[in-house]
């Protein structure tokens, strides 16, 4: 590896950590900020894992799925900015997607048809949830600090596992690179979530339609 080479991953290396500690324990009070590169990232592994899983391509390995995940990362990213609800929905589909498919990836399945199914139908069960019990704050809180901790974490193994792969099956990356980063990561997602509780105690983020907004 080049000293060039070399410095480019360790400045990758220090955002995705600064990154992921800012949504592990201030994703909450941050929430409007990240959101829009959440939905950007999340949108396009998800886009690129839905053309694989229905038409078994492999992860990233045609045009066609590139260009599909950035379409759905850049939708996502636009549609959370512009309305609460969508932001909301997003990000308890996320959890709940990453849940989901994350069992199946770190029992060692690859992504598969029902491995994407089982992570859609973790996703509207915790939309459903989310919603018919106004958990959207306790789920945002959640989220942010599993994904900052998968983050961190996922930084780490990027030096045992190539980067397509730790997007494809992040917890089955994880999982394969070191168990002590699991623990790591679930260490992690455990203080940010009480840091997040406590800090946010009396903080509520403020419904919003930004096209509304912009319109009147």
């Amino acid at each position: 590896m080049t000293s060039e080479s070399f410095l480019a991953v360790i400045c990758a290396a220090l955002i995705a950590l600064t990154y992921g500690m800012f949504l592990s324990f201030m994703g909450y009070r941050l929430f409007l900020l990240l959101l829009p590169i959440w939905g950007f990232f999340f949108g396009f592994a998800f886009g690129a894992q839905t053309l694989q899983a229905l038409f078994g391509e492999g992860f990233l390995a045609t045009v066609t799925s590139w260009i599909v995940g950035f379409v759905v990362a850049a939708t996502f990213a636009v549609l959370s900015y512009l309305f609460y609800a969508v932001a909301g929905a997003l990000i308890a589909g996320s959890l709940g997607y990453a849940l989901g498919a994350g069992i199946m990836s770190a029992i060692g399945l690859d992504l598969t048809f029902i491995t994407w199914m089982v992570g859609m139908v973790g996703a509207v069960i915790m939309i459903v949830v989310a919603f018919a019990f106004n958990l959207q704050k306790w789920v945002i809180i959640v989220a942010t600090s599993v994904m900052g901790a998968v983050t961190i974490a996922g930084t780490f193994g990027l030096l045992f596992s190539p980067s397509a792969r730790m997007i494809e099956q992040p917890v089955q990356s994880v999982v394969k690179a070191s168990p002590l980063l699991v623990v790591v990561a679930l260490l992690v997602a455990v203080a940010g979530i009480v840091v997040q509780a406590r800090i946010n105690r009396s903080y509520e983020i403020a419904s919003y339609n930004r096209w509304e907004q912009a319109a009147a």
